[in-house]
C-alpha cells in the first residue's frame, strides 16, 4: 500500500505494439486514471481490453460485475475514502473498497465537493 492509503495493484497494461487482435470495450482518458468508461456493455467475468486515449496502449481487465454502456470500471485497487482520478484530475472519493474490475457508480463513489 502506498503512503496515501492507496493499494498498488493496477490493471495489466500492454504496449500499442501488441500482436493480439481484439476489440476494446472501454476507454481511459489519461495514464494514471483510476477508472475507464465502457464503450459497450461489459458482462461480469468478461476479460476486456481498454485503450488509453493519450498513447493508445492497452489494459486488460476481468470485470467483477456487469458494467453498463457509459459507466465506469475500476483500474486500480482503492480503499474507502480515497481520491478517484479521471481525466487526470480528482472526480470524487471512494465510499467503499474497490478492486480492479469493479463496477464504479454511485454505490461506491461520491463527489469530493460536499
Amino acid at each position: 500500500m502506498s503512503k496515501n492509503g492507496q493499494s498498488t495493484t493496477l490493471a495489466e497494461t500492454h504496449s500499442p505494439d501488441s500482436k493480439e487482435v481484439s476489440t476494446h470495450k472501454f476507454l481511459i482518458h489519461h495514464k494514471g486514471d483510476h477508472v475507464g468508461v465502457a464503450t459497450s456493455p461489459i458482462k461480469e467475468g468478461e476479460q476486456v481490453i481498454g485503450i488509453y486515449m493519450d498513447d493508445n496502449s492497452e489494459v486488460n481487465v476481468k470485470a467483477r460485475g456487469d458494467i453498463p454502456l457509459g459507466h465506469k470500471i475500476s483500474l486500480v485497487d482503492l480503499t474507502s475514502d480515497q481520491p478517484v482520478l479521471k481525466y487526470g484530475i480528482q472526480i470524487g472519493l471512494t465510499t467503499a473498497e474497490w478492486t480492479v474490475g469493479d463496477y464504479v457508480h454511485t454505490h461506491n463513489i461520491k463527489t469530493a465537493r460536499w
